[in-house]
């Protein structure tokens, strides 16, 4: 049974890359058998290295997924106030109708949504003019209203993207996100190539957009620093799968999956000259996963029941939980509650 509290219910997600190519059939398993559920108000956090599966996640998410990539088994539930949908399983008319004005998505990269021959006001028309809903008037009042409130003139709508520097063209864009103020934000990875002092202003930004609208974000981000500033909780991803979930500070200062100790061992700190060690191996190649656990073939921890037996997601503390076998032996690498207690 879904808490009330719950904006978006997710449960037995999988979701295949399935392709067929001189009579070669290929599965890639990008999304397997994913369970979480996010809060109203809240900024959830997912986590992992390059090809984790983190982007093919929140597209499904987004219900913005295209073939190859298939939902092939679970379910996803939102619920916006009185509306309870599933966009697997709604009309696609039920399901434009909540894009924008309850369900947003800031992408990868400015460029993505901003049209390069077009000024930035037409974006504003292209997107949020229809799901808000009302005289254009009044339309471009609220728009600039909007603008004001994230420090940002109203002079950009008459700018053309080339004509802004990165970092504006990300605040751009998340304003274009936000201006029908949705109740469920996606973010992925909004300050890739962002230099740090533009990436926190950014960051701000987001925060500060959560805390008056009181939406629901999904942020996507390698970078755990990242991740220790913003998020609530925070989802870690590794070959498809979600292989631990708990409060921020939680999981920096007390990991159950050795995944996770290594994630957050590498965090750098200024004076720190230690040697940091380094996961061996690679990721897993998700058309010909391994048995068992993911995870074990770069495992120090793993044990012959991790290369059989898939461990479930199981409770080991307040909101926190764990796919490992021996979480009860997971230990913190050097220093890493120090670097933890820098970041949070």
């Amino acid at each position: 049974m879904a808490d009330t509290d719950d904006i978006l219910t997710v449960r037995g997600l999988k979701a295949y890359y399935q392709m067929a190519y001189f009579g070669i059939e290929r599965e890639v398993r990008a999304v397997d058998d994913v369970t979480l559920s996010i809060r109203r108000n809240e900024i959830y956090g997912i986590a992992g290295e390059s090809s984790s599966g983190k982007t093919s996640l929140i597209k499904v998410l987004a219900a913005a997924i295209r073939p190859p990539l298939k939902v092939v088994d679970g379910s996803l539930t939102y619920r916006f106030g009185d509306l309870e949908i599933d966009p697997y399983k709604a009309r696609k008319e039920e399901v434009d109708a909540i894009r924008w004005k309850h369900l947003s998505y800031i992408m990868q990269g400015s460029m993505s949504v901003l049209n390069p021959v077009r000024r930035i006001k037409h974006s504003f028309t292209d997107f949020a003019l229809r799901p808000m809903g009302v005289p254009k008037n009044i339309f471009w009042e609220r728009t600039k209203a909007h603008l004001e409130r994230l420090n940002l003139s109203p002079d950009v709508l008459n700018a053309y993207p080339h004509e802004l520097s990165g970092g504006m063209r990300q605040r751009v864009t998340i304003a274009l996100a936000t201006v029908c103020q949705p109740e469920f934000i996606i973010a992925d990875e909004p300050t890739t190539a962002l230099d740090v002092v533009v990436q926190k202003d950014v960051l701000a930004m987001i925060r500060n957009v959560q805390q008056q609208m009181g939406s629901s974000v999904v942020f996507v981000t390698h970078d755990m620093s990242v991740h220790a500033n913003m998020a609530d909780r925070i989802g870690i991803v590794y070959a498809g799968r979600l292989v631990e979930e708990g409060p921020t500070r939680t999981l920096f200062t007390a990991p159950k999956h050795p995944y996770t100790a290594h994630l957050v061992g590498s965090l750098p700190r200024i004076g720190d000259t230690s040697a940091k060690s380094a996961l061996e191996g690679r990721p897993p190649n998700l058309a010909d996963p391994p048995p068992g656990c993911r995870f074990h073939p770069r495992c120090p921890l793993a044990i012959e029941k991790c290369k059989t037996e898939v461990p479930p997601l199981a409770t080991v503390g307040e909101s926190h939980r764990s796919a490992c076998w021996r979480a009860d032996d997971v230990r913190p690498l050097t220093t890493i509650s120090h670097r933890a207690e820098a970041v949070l």
